[in-house]
Formats: C-alpha cells, sequence, structure tokens
C-alpha cells in the first residue's frame, strides 16, 4: 500500500512538472474539416492532413477521422479533436463539416448539424435563432475556404452551406452552461486562438509567478495582469507596456496578488472583460467558470447604487448573460462598467493591503475597447 501511496506521488509530481501540452479548439477542427471537403467540393483530392492558419499564425495540420462526397453534390470530412493536456469536455470528440456550393455572392452560410446548438436567448455574441458557432470560428472556416477558393484568383471567396456537427454533442452540452445561457440542442463550437491553454492551476499559478520575478529582476514598476488575449493587447497598448511587464494571470487574479503581496511592485493593474471582473468585484479571486458564474443579482444591487431605478435592476437580475446585463444598463444610461471596476479594484487593493502596491483595473470590452478604469 505505502508502495503503491509513493508511485502515485511520484507520477503526480512528474505530470505537474512536464510541460503541459496544448491542444487545439473545437472552431480549429471545424475549420480544418471545412477547408478538407470544401478543397475536395471543388474537385481535389481530399488532402490529409488538412493545415490550417489560426489568427496568430499557427500551422497545425490535422488528421482526417472521414471524409468522402456526398451524393448531389457535397462533400464532409471530420477530423477528432485534440484538447492536449486540457481536461476538456469536447477532448476526443468527432467534429465533422459538411459543404456544400452556393451561388456566387452567397459567401458562406452557417448551419447546425447534429450535436451544435442553436441560440434561443439574447445577451451572446450571436443573435437568437443562429447555429451556436462563434464569430472567431466563423472567420476561421471562411479564411480556410477562401484560401482553397483563391487558388490561382487572387482575393477570391468562398460560396457555401457549411454545416458543422458533432455526434453526442447533445449529451455532452448537459455537462456545460450552454443549457442554462438558452444554447439548446447541443454544443457551441468556440475559440478565439484556435489554441487550447491547458488548464492546470499548479502550473499556470507557477508561470504567473515567475513573470512577476522576471518583471522584478528587470526593474519593472508597473505590471499588468490580463484575464485573457483581448484585454492584455489593449492594457500593452493603453499602457505603453513592455512585454515582460505583461503577467498572463488568466483566472487566477488571487494568484497574481497574493504573490506580489509577498514580492511587491510600485504598481499592477488587473485587466479583464466584463464577465470576469464582474466576478471580481463580487469578490471571487478565481475567476474559472468552473469556480461559479456572475451573481446577477448582486450585478443588479451594483447597478442600483449606479443609479438604476427597480424595473433596470429587475431585468437586469432576469438577465441570461452578464454582457446583456451591460447592454440593458447601457441603454439607460447607467454607468455599470464604472461602477464593476471600482469595486473590483477595492476587492483587490484588500489583498495586497500595507504592501504600498498602487492597484487600478481596467474594463475592457470584446473588442478591446476601454469602458472603464478604477
Amino acid at each position: 500500500m505505502t508502495g503503491g501511496a509513493r508511485g502515485d506521488n511520484a507520477r503526480r509530481v512528474q505530470d505537474q512538472d512536464r510541460p503541459l501540452r496544448r491542444g487545439w479548439t473545437t472552431g480549429a477542427c471545424a475549420a480544418a474539416a471545412a477547408k478538407a471537403a470544401y478543397a475536395a467540393l471543388r474537385g481535389g483530392a481530399f488532402p490529409d492532413p488538412v493545415r490550417i492558419t489560426l489568427p496568430r499564425g499557427e500551422q497545425p495540420a490535422f488528421a482526417l477521422a472521414e471524409h468522402a462526397l456526398l451524393p448531389g453534390g457535397g462533400a464532409m470530412a471530420a477530423v477528432v479533436k485534440d484538447a492536449g493536456d486540457d481536461p476538456d469536455v469536447t477532448h476526443g470528440a468527432l467534429i465533422r463539416a459538411t459543404v456544400r456550393r452556393l451561388p456566387p455572392g452567397s459567401g458562406v452560410v452557417f448551419a447546425a448539424g447534429e450535436g451544435v446548438g442553436t441560440v434561443t436567448l439574447p445577451g451572446l455574441p450571436l443573435p437568437v435563432g443562429e447555429p451556436a458557432i462563434n464569430p472567431a470560428p466563423r472567420a476561421m472556416i471562411r479564411a480556410a475556404l477562401a484560401e482553397i477558393a483563391s487558388e490561382g484568383i487572387t482575393g477570391a471567396e468562398a460560396d457555401a452551406h457549411v454545416e458543422i456537427s458533432i455526434p453526442g454533442g447533445a449529451r455532452i452540452a448537459e455537462r456545460t452552461m450552454n443549457p442554462r445561457l438558452g444554447i439548446l440542442g447541443g454544443l457551441s463550437v468556440l475559440g478565439t486562438t484556435g489554441v487550447v491553454v491547458p488548464y492546470s492551476c499548479a502550473a499556470w499559478i507557477h508561470s504567473i509567478h515567475r513573470g512577476i520575478d522576471v518583471a522584478r529582476a528587470l526593474g519593472l514598476d508597473h505590471l499588468a495582469g490580463a484575464t485573457g488575449s483581448t484585454s492584455e493587447a489593449a492594457i500593452r497598448q493603453l499602457d505603453n507596456l513592455p512585454e515582460q511587464a505583461l503577467i498572463d494571470m488568466g483566472d487566477f487574479v488571487g494568484g497574481m496578488l497574493k504573490y506580489l503581496r509577498a514580492h511587491p511592485v510600485p504598481r499592477v493593474t488587473v485587466a479583464g472583460g466584463l464577465a470576469k471582473l464582474t466576478k471580481l468585484a463580487q469578490g471571487r479571486l478565481d475567476l474559472h467558470s468552473r469556480r461559479g458564474t456572475v451573481d446577477l443579482e448582486a450585478l443588479a444591487a451594483l447597478a442600483r447604487e449606479a443609479g438604476a431605478d427597480a424595473a433596470l435592476a429587475a431585468r437586469i437580475a432576469a438577465a441570461n448573460t452578464a454582457l446583456e446585463a451591460f447592454t440593458l444598463a447601457q441603454g439607460q444610461g447607467i454607468a455599470l462598467p464604472a461602477a464593476v471596476a471600482a469595486r473590483a479594484r477595492e476587492v483587490a487593493r484588500q489583498v495586497v493591503a500595507g504592501t504600498g502596491i498602487a492597484v487600478d483595473v481596467a474594463l475592457f470590452g470584446r473588442d478591446g475597447a476601454l469602458l472603464a478604469r478604477a
């Protein structure tokens, strides 16, 4: 028994110490499958493996798990999602694209096949009634198809009907937030960069600590911890920060602030989007979705403090998402982002109280626009 326990511990240490393997998002897999199907549809062979270009320039290649020409002029290809070392519920799922030609000028039209959800409530980045294929994956799919369409014709655009399906996706979606968000019938096709970064508390917090150590060693007096790539790029440009001043804190704002408490710098900025910083404003130091969602009742109370009337507060409390809540507040001229930023700053300041660290919070929209700063 004792020997077995030591063996288990040793494996855990090895697993923790080895570099975590990154994977590919559902959107990247869908783009690869769609590109392979479209290439065959236009008279070529199914490329296997099929290579795509991701938004940041990476060019991964995907092996095809299925491919076929279909009756009536369509083509189908599929790849198996590899999420790397991330505990992603869609790891190992089959991502299938069925592509058919459309008349010139039609562009790319998206459809939800088996296992892909449909948007039924407002507050998401897609209109009600649309298949739950997010904007960034749609852009990746359009770009992948355009690579095929433009072969020999510079600047040509693809005209195609693209149906994405994930067999078994409806069952998998029950383990996600989709039903609560009004995405019914299956999963969302997600991914901003195409790359899955493994979610590992120990490894990620370790990297946060090392980033702070490097910045301190360089004598930098202003660090910025960002929840994601959009807010990181925005705060870097806004404050003209060097790369070494940027701390990829992700969801671990508590891990960053607690380390800074023991290893202080003159100034730190916490940068993020609406939902993440609303959680911080509500006292949470781990912002990951598995730790809980935005408390819309508390957000409604904060809106009341910012001047919202009872009717608006009730609508915010009943909103489908944080994005919808902020949109409702904006429509009534309520400065809810400013209120959230100020409250988030107070939470962050309490963590580093007594250290002399100056704390500020920058709240950004999905497009990187500054919404509020405290």
